[in-house]
């Protein structure tokens, strides 16, 4: 039989970690980080790291695992999350994955294939010429006129998996976006998807109040002792909560003006994460608010033994 793998799914702030803690209490279950952030060490207070005490005693994985000068990839997540659930399946216990990282968690739950195109040293070498001699810039920007979606997903400082979009369609013809619709669409597992939407409004506003929070609880510092261990470009440092705060330490914005572009960013995330489950997954979906929050989870706990049951 095929695992069963919960996976709670949705954007930023909406209240995912907290969730995925009441379910796995009550079906015995254990957590795997979903996002792609959580797995750097001091990276704690911009990715809202879960605390020790929010954890309630129930086991967690893929959280500190990195160090903030490592590379780190979502074919790395797939390997270390699929061994993850054999092991959490092998002890009797349930598989939860709970996170905002969509191509992460897909590729750990349809086993994306990232090993069967291997590397052209050659093109990979006139590639790194090219961005030796032109800049990444240069690079992006040819990436966004052969492929945009996938030009929109990197940053243009992350040459590593630039020049891997670029390598695969000289070397295929295909897209890195084409590349990756034909990977299997049946999961190797039984997972199921249970979504939390909000209000988009009301979600803004928690996400703008979750910034001012982050800021009171020292996230400045955070970024600041970051930067200072001379990490700006490294792949830790490129994600929401982190780069806002380059142009502040540079001299280049003041702190307000850093502040307010983390929070549009972050609002533009939730949207992304948004089209991205929706469009990608079949997710049972469920609306909260502050007020319904407990009925919600109740309910959820309730439809999930009755999926469970039926697996």
């Amino acid at each position: 039989m095929k695992k069963p793998v919960i996976a709670i799914i949705g954007p930023t702030a909406v209240g995912k970690t907290r969730l995925s803690v009441e379910v796995a209490k009550a079906f015995n279950g254990e957590i795997i980080s979903g996002d792609s952030m959580q797995v750097y060490e001091g990276l704690d207070i911009g990715t809202a790291k879960i605390t020790e005490e929010e954890k309630q005693g129930i086991p967690h994985y893929m959280i500190d695992t990195k160090r903030p000068y490592d590379s780190f990839s979502v074919a790395d997540y797939q390997v270390l999350v699929q061994q993850y659930i054999d092991e959490i399946s092998s002890h009797q216990r349930l598989p939860i994955i709970a996170g905002g990282s969509g191509l992460y968690i897909q590729a750990a739950l349809y086993d994306y294939n990232f090993s069967n195109q291997k590397r052209d040293d050659e093109v990979t070498k006139r590639l790194e010429e090219d961005l030796n001699n032109n800049g990444g810039l240069s690079l992006h920007n040819r990436l966004k006129e052969i492929d945009p979606n996938q030009a929109a997903k990197i940053h243009p400082n992350n040459h590593r998996r630039v020049i891997r979009a670029l390598e695969i369609y000289q070397t295929t013809g295909l897209t890195m976006t084409a590349y990756q619709e034909q990977q299997k669409r049946e999961s190797p597992y039984n997972p199921i998807f249970i979504g939390l939407e909000m209000d988009r409004k009301l979600l803004y506003q928690r996400i703008n109040a979750r910034v001012d929070d982050m800021l009171k609880h020292g996230l400045l510092d955070e970024v600041e002792m970051l930067y200072k261990q001379g990490l700006e470009n490294c792949q830790s440092m490129r994600g929401i909560g982190y780069k806002e705060f380059i142009p502040y330490f540079k001299g280049e914005q003041s702190l307000i003006q850093a502040t307010e572009t983390l929070k549009k960013n972050s609002r533009r995330f939730a949207k992304r994460q948004y089209t991205w489950f929706k469009n990608k997954l079949d997710v049972h979906w469920y609306s909260i608010t502050p007020e319904t929050i407990d009925e919600t989870f109740r309910k959820i706990l309730d439809d999930l033994a009755g999926m469970l049951r039926r697996i």
